[in-house]
């Protein structure tokens, strides 16, 4: 069984460092032996959650395109700004809206027996490091399997290829086993 990653960046900006390395992941997973689905938050506007919105209007249509998405892989691999320490308002808005309730569909299955790798990127030295620690925290709240290994890419203004790859062999390697990593344990939830 080929095991379904669904990758994607909490960031909305075409030119997204943290949309760099979210290909590069998608690129290792699928060396991995996964299928790696890539998809951009851009091309799935939402509004910000709003209950008195959802009470009236439901779940927006592309808040239910991507919980079909996240229903439809074991698991997941989010590449995270780091915004004021946390993670970025647009990543947090997705989370939300995906895991509300549905007619009579629980909230949490679109993230029920899910396992995920976190990475993010910055132009600062920490990578992105702090707000890993929220994402983490939001994850396991919503039951979703983080794995322990994640990545963090200090300096990402200066760490990409012109073709997109990483420059350094060993930040390359680092992504290349968290992929892997997601991988193996996936298949293990899958089987």
């Amino acid at each position: 069984m080929t095991v379904r990653i669904l990758v994607f960046a909490g960031s909305a900006r075409a030119s997204s460092l943290n949309k760099k390395l979210a290909r590069v992941a998608a690129a290792a997973l699928r060396a991995a032996g996964a299928s790696a689905t890539l998809v951009d938050l851009a091309d799935y506007p939402i509004p910000l959650y709003d209950g008195d919105l959802e009470a009236r209007e439901g779940l927006p249509a592309n808040a239910r395109k991507l919980k079909d998405l996240f229903i439809a892989h074991q698991g997941l691999f989010i590449v995270s700004p780091e915004n004021n320490a946390s993670v970025s308002a647009l990543l947090k808005n997705t989370l939300d809206w995906v895991s509300r309730q549905d007619g009579s569909e629980s909230g949490l299955v679109p993230y029920q027996g899910k396992v995920a790798a976190i990475a993010g990127a910055s132009p600062g030295m920490l990578g992105g490091l702090r707000g890993l620690t929220h994402l983490r925290a939001i994850l396991q709240t919503l039951r979703v399997l983080v794995l322990s290994e994640q990545f963090a890419l200090g300096h990402a203004d200066q760490a990409f290829n012109p073709d997109g790859s990483l420059k350094d062999a060993a930040q390359q390697a680092a992504v290349a086993a968290l992929a892997t990593r997601l991988v193996e344990v996936g298949a293990k939830l899958g089987a």
